[in-house]
């Protein structure tokens, strides 16, 4: 069964995780994407994270599935052409350069679209393609940063702190897949496609809830809270005899009832520092206390067997080898293995989201040796010769592989 994003094809130009994370999510979804690397090392994330003694990275696999690498050099007005062939057979260019680069090398949206009017260009950079700020450099990080998050990110008594994963590249990535289906759909309509310009420190802005208006009309900033849910209990991390930690989301009276019933101390819901909302945020460290004194005396799986028995909302605090053994996981099939030649062995990745009921999205393959799909994609969408390959190749323009 084919994915909703069959016949779509993807011109991915660009390195790191913001675009090629959004490449991947788009594979995931049955496009077609050919992705772009210089045949010196190719994309850095080969060599990103925790990697084996070969220098293989472990992340490389899954986020570059279900891709081909092309490996040519942009510097190379030769390899420019290529490209632009490419891209006059493609739907969607999908890059994350520094705004102006794909102007200096003519390969901008007004030096495609003139062969290509149905092409959509989604940009994803630090600062956006306009703006005083638009040629400065722009990690995830920076996003995060500007965008909001890190100053509500860690413990009041403390800097801010990361997520622990690249969450501005992420959330970036997200928007600029929800971005170009948006404009390949309304390419149905106007027969025409469009340039989608995705900024990390706005993709990180957008989700950054009432904080405006919260200081806007009450001067109220919201700042670092650690693991609690502000003006909300109890939602918190609480602890178990065996050392585990276990999230407890009783968000509303009638869970907050319910946690009583199960605590053995149903006098907590008519208390009047607890018995409403408000009154439990206002007395949240005294609340969190009592839960914990409670929780700390049960095993992590007798904890979550009566919290089970009276509904309450829960989670273990999961690290790797919890994801890899939950029931709930594989029988959703949400961990897949695949044989990766370069590790030498099957690995775990995650499976594509969301899950679909009709259409189907599939991991086809990992990612690939560098310039291993150079030589069919210039063939088939260049309409080079196998002389002119060679020429190419000899001259550092391409590399075979």
């Amino acid at each position: 069964m084919p994915g909703p994003l069959s016949g779509i094809r993807v011109l991915e130009l660009g390195n790191f995780i913001a675009g090629p994370f959004a490449g991947q999510l788009l594979g995931d979804y049955g496009a077609e994407i050919v992705k772009i690397e210089s045949p010196i090392g190719g994309d850095p994330m080969r060599q990103w994270g925790k990697c084996d003694s070969q220098g293989n990275s472990y992340w490389w696999p899954s986020i570059a599935r279900n891709k081909k690498s092309v490996a040519i050099d942009l510097r190379d007005t030769r390899g420019r052409d290529l490209v632009r062939s490419i891209a006059e057979k493609s739907d969607v260019v999908l890059e994350n350069f520094t705004p102006g680069r794909l102007v200096e090398w003519g390969l901008s949206y007004e030096d495609l679209s003139p062969g290509n009017p149905g092409l959509v260009m989604t940009h994803v950079s630090g600062f956006g393609q306009t703006g005083p700020r638009s040629q400065d450099p722009g990690f995830g990080s920076i996003g995060e940063a500007m965008g909001g998050i890190r100053h509500t990110t860690g413990w009041p008594d403390r800097q801010s702190t990361r997520t622990g994963i690249s969450l501005g590249d992420a959330m970036a990535s997200l928007f600029a897949v929800i971005g170009t289906m948006a404009a390949l759909n309304e390419r149905h309509i106007s027969g025409l496609g469009q340039e989608v310009d995705v900024a990390i420190y706005e993709a990180v802005f957008a989700l950054m809830e009432s904080t405006m208006v919260d200081y806007e009309i009450d001067g109220y900033q919201r700042g670092r809270t650690g693991s609690v849910l502000p003006g909300v209990a109890p939602s918190n991390v609480y602890p178990t005899k065996d050392g585990s930690d276990i999230l407890i989301a009783g968000n509303s009276d009638s869970i907050f009832r319910r946690i009583c019933v199960a605590m053995g101390q149903e006098n907590l819901s008519t208390d009047e520092r607890f018995a409403e909302h408000l009154n439990r945020g206002k007395n949240q460290t005294e609340l969190d206390n009592l839960i914990s004194e409670w929780t700390v005396t049960f095993g992590i799986e007798a904890l979550e067997a009566l919290l089970d028995q009276h509904s309450i909302p829960y989670g273990r605090i999961y690290t790797a080898p919890d994801m890899l053994t939950d029931p709930h996981y594989a029988a959703r099939e949400m961990i897949r293995r695949f044989e990766v030649e370069t590790l030498g062995r099957k690995i775990p990745m995650a499976a594509p989201v969301p899950k679909f009921s009709r259409t189907e999205n599939k991991i086809e393959t990992v990612g690939p040796r560098l310039g291993q799909h150079t030589d069919w994609v210039l063939k088939e969408l260049a309409e080079i010769s196998d002389d002119e390959l060679a020429i190419l190749s000899s001259a550092g323009v391409i590399l075979l592989n």
